[in-house]
């Protein structure tokens, strides 16, 4: 992947004032516009923030045990490569919300309002109370691992005249045969992910970001999450989600050679516009699970559709959580100890030419319906530097015979593009 420096703050680029209607001084070059400047003016880049330098653990795992007294003082930057919410442990409280601009806002309120956002992110990772207005939800806590995360859906450009700077990556979903979508908690104009080790600091956040949308854009939906919390267990372990089931096992890790390749966009080199550069691109789904009929199955039985061990995450080939699995593996009578339909054994990287993705999920219960049955689920969020490569293959291959399939309903659905982080005095 070939280096290319941060443009300082102060620099003009090709059509870094596109979003108020300027034209700078090298607008008419290539047209393009410059990394991260898609909706800037001088001085200024497209969007927030910047993931933490030496965050915990590796991406979509627990944070590493701690006395739950200190939870309060862990902080996460507010610049960098890279947006936080994305490499950072799992975090105990989530909200996800999109928005759709005001009837007449277009490139200007946008603007104003991503300044607005990116200052109250910014006081509010570093523990500090939100510049007008503050609620005092989150008076006497520090920042709690607070992230705030801002994304781009296919609809944000038209109403901005920005159609030739959106990405061909954000071309919207396939259909999948599990999908049961509603089309009032899918997509939007914006999209924010708000995650934190402390509920009220979420909830804090979650009400500053609404306040701050003001007369420039409005809900168009909004789900809860939440994950354990870090410290609940004797040492940082896989998360599990509502079906028992240990969830991210085979994640990929920063460590690995080609991580960046899979999971962020490249700096030069890519069919993506330069604003994307570091930047990543977020699924969102809103899976419903069917905890009534999942619960009826045995452990085995549930064991089978996973292909792995309820206990410790272990394949039902052998070994620990981490063991490689065996596919070829067959019991006395010649049957798959990891059935041809087994979840994990379909989600492999290496049955999907190598398609990965991050998951960083977090786990739903909007009650009881009438019926009796739980509205319960995980609130998926996968990143990757390409969807069409990551989630849709994968999904397509699910779509074809996973075993988990019957027991789980997509309900909801999101693609949103999320540029890198910002560099100081950048919003």
């Amino acid at each position: 992947m070939a280096d290319q420096s941060i443009p300082e703050a102060r620099t003009p680029a090709p059509a870094e004032t596109a979003l108020n209607g300027d034209v700078s001084e090298g607008a008419s070059r290539a047209g393009v516009l410059s990394r991260r400047r898609l909706l800037g003016t001088a001085g200024a880049t497209g969007l927030v923030l910047g993931a933490a330098g030496g965050a915990v653990g590796y991406a979509a795992r627990p944070a590493e045990a701690t006395p739950l007294s200190s939870l309060g003082a862990d902080q996460v930057m507010f610049h960098g490569k890279h947006q936080p919410g994305i490499l950072q442990g799992l975090q105990a409280r989530g909200h996800v919300v999109a928005f759709d601009l005001a009837a007449g806002a277009g490139r200007k309120e946008a603007a104003a309002l991503l300044r607005r956002w990116s200052e109250t992110a910014r006081r509010l990772m570093a523990g500090e109370a939100a510049r007008q207005d503050d609620t005092d939800v989150a008076r006497d806590a520090g920042p709690s691992a607070l992230t705030i995360t801002f994304g781009f859906g296919h609809s944000f450009f038209a109403r901005t005249g920005l159609e030739k700077q959106r990405p061909v990556a954000l071309d919207p979903l396939p259909d999948f045969s599990s999908d049961q979508l509603d089309k009032t908690r899918s997509n939007g104009d914006l999209w924010v992910q708000i995650g934190a080790n402390d509920a009220l600091v979420a909830f804090h956040a979650l009400r500053a970001i609404q306040k701050d949308a003001g007369a420039a854009a409005r809900v168009r939906w909004q789900m809860n999450g939440f994950n354990r919390s870090p410290g609940a267990t004797a040492h940082p372990m896989t998360a599990r989600n509502l079906m028992g089931q240990m969830d991210g096992t085979r994640n990929p890790k920063p460590t690995e050679s080609d991580f960046d390749q899979r999971i962020f966009v490249p700096e030069s080199g890519s069919k993506d516009p330069s604003w994307m550069a570091n930047g990543s691109y977020a699924v969102v789904r809103r899976i419903r699970m069917l905890l009534d009929d999942w619960e009826q199955l045995s452990v085995k039985a549930q064991e089978e559709v996973i292909g792995r061990r309820k206990s410790d995450g272990a394949p039902l080939s052998g070994g620990t959580e981490t063991t490689e699995m065996d596919l070829e593996k067959t019991d006395r009578a010649g049957n798959l100890v990891v059935p041809i339909n087994a979840h994990a054994r379909i989600t492999r990287p290496d049955q999907n030419g190598g398609a990965a993705m991050l998951r960083r999920p977090f786990s739903y219960h909007d009650g009881i319906d009438a019926d009796g049955v739980p509205d319960a689920g995980l609130l998926f969020i996968c990143w990757q530097a390409d969807p069409l490569r990551g989630f849709v293959t994968v999904q397509r291959k699910l779509d074809r015979g996973d075993a988990l399939s019957k027991y789980i309903r997509h309900e909801a659905s999101g693609l949103f593009a999320v540029p890198g982080g910002a560099a100081e005095g950048e919003y």
